[in-house]
């Protein structure tokens, strides 16, 4: 898979739920994710900006949802990052954790 294979993939599947996202396939979209802020960011129209990042809402809560179920988790996982402080810390483990075998689940 190529560097922005992750992150089409992430466009494609902006509103799937229920399927698995690799710990490669949600970081490399989360880098692809973060230069592109960088880049927009540089440029400085802040229209664009937050464009952009109203856009990648949702595609990033679903991509966030589907790691967390490739690792096991349950998707209500997601709200431990409303603890002030460790929440993120937590939920940034969570989504670096390996991959758990389900058979009947596919990887997007």
């Amino acid at each position: 898979m190529n560097f922005f294979g992750p992150y089409l993939n992430m466009w494609k599947n902006y509103v799937n739920f229920s399927d698995r996202t690799t710990v490669r396939g949600y970081w490399m979209a989360v880098l692809v994710n973060i230069i592109a802020s960088t880049i927009l960011g540089i440029i400085g129209i802040k229209l664009l900006i937050s464009l952009y990042s109203l856009a990648t809402f949702i595609p990033g809560i679903a991509m966030c949802v589907r790691r967390l179920r490739d690792s096991g988790r349950k998707w209500g996982w997601i709200f431990i990052s409303l603890v002030p402080l460790v929440g993120w810390i937590i939920l940034i483990v969570m989504l670096c954790k390996a991959s758990m075998p389900e058979d009947d689940v596919p990887v997007v």
